[in-house]
């Protein structure tokens, strides 16, 4: 095990922040300053660069934290049935290659870039930047960290859909300088489907969960429930971007973000038949993250298309 005062190496250090996921942070920030550009309200691409690397870096907190706190709690070191990459956290502390007091310092390390970057992207921009910024930390550090432990009390789905419903809505937010209804329009059917998305991550983790005392709701729920619970949650994702395009919120070219609809129906699908079989739900799990995204990247380009006509 390396000592706690030994700095991994840098590509060790990446994998701690399990970059993989960090995608669905992309792509939000992708959505919002779509919106905001089909809007008319321009493109400052120094700012929507600094939104996205300050967002990206929330995230990266948010899933150090998570790992730490796992750890400390037993739920990952007893996970013999996660799917990595998926679910099970980046298992870096549990394989020996990082110890807890490693992940705490890269945890605070990050948290203390944010908070002066978010002051000056605030400066830049307006004061609403403070409400979302300590909004989205308050977030990433309640989901993992007692006392909130918010994953711990079925609030999992619900923080990280309001976490990622305000990176949409603060990307949009920097280049508009105000509060606006389409990208909360767009940043809802968005965030419904990353609730899906750790929902079904959720499953494979279930009964190492259980015995930690993860109340998620994988496991409040039980695998026949939590599956129609996903399934409420895409159809509610798709369904509200349809009903909101038809009373003329977003453009109608927003309803790309429709293509992802056969992959979430074909994931719910599988889930569906294998929910008391998580080893095998691979496909399923890819198949919602490449529905999450390209529902993000569907709606970002439909209103990239209205923005370029201006």
């Amino acid at each position: 095990m390396p000592a706690d005062n030994a700095t991994p190496p840098l590509a060790v250090l990446w994998r701690m922040t399990r970059p993989a996921f960090l995608l669905l942070t992309v792509v939000a920030c992708v959505l919002g300053t779509a919106t905001a550009a089909a809007c008319g309200c321009g493109l400052d691409l120094p700012l929507a660069g600094a939104t996205m690397l300050l967002a990206v870096l929330a995230h990266a907190a948010g899933n150090v934290l998570n790992d730490l706190h796992d750890a400390r709690s037993g739920a990952d070191a007893g996970n013999t049935q996660g799917i990595h990459p998926f679910t099970g956290g980046s298992r870096l502390i549990q394989n020996g290659m990082v110890t807890e007091g490693q992940t705490d310092a890269l945890a605070k390390a990050l948290l203390l870039v944010l908070v002066p970057a978010g002051l000056l992207l605030a400066v830049k921009t307006a004061g609403g930047v403070l409400l979302l910024g300590m909004a989205g930390l308050l977030l990433a550090w309640g989901y993992s960290a007692p006392p909130l432990r918010l994953m711990a009390r079925g609030l999992g789905e619900p923080a990280v859909a309001c976490a990622w419903f305000l990176v949409v809505l603060g990307s949009d937010y920097v280049q508009r300088r105000q509060f606006f209804v389409i990208p909360t329009s767009a940043a809802l059917s968005f965030a419904l489907l990353v609730a899906a998305l750790l929902l079904i991550n959720g499953f494979p983790d279930a009964k190492a969960d259980a015995r930690a005392g993860k109340r998620t709701l994988a496991v409040r729920l039980g695998p026949r429930g939590a599956s129609w619970a996903y399934l409420g949650l895409v159809l509610a994702a798709h369904g509200w971007l349809a009903a909101s395009a038809w009373l003329l919120i977003p453009p109608a070219s927003a309803l790309w973000g429709l293509a992802s609809l056969p992959l979430s129906l074909a994931a719910a699908t599988l889930l569906l038949r294998h929910a008391r079989q998580p080893s095998r739900l691979r496909p399923a799990l890819a198949l919602t993250v490449a529905a999450t995204l390209l529902h993000g990247l569907g709606m970002a380009a439909g209103f990239a298309l209205v923005a370029a006509q201006h």
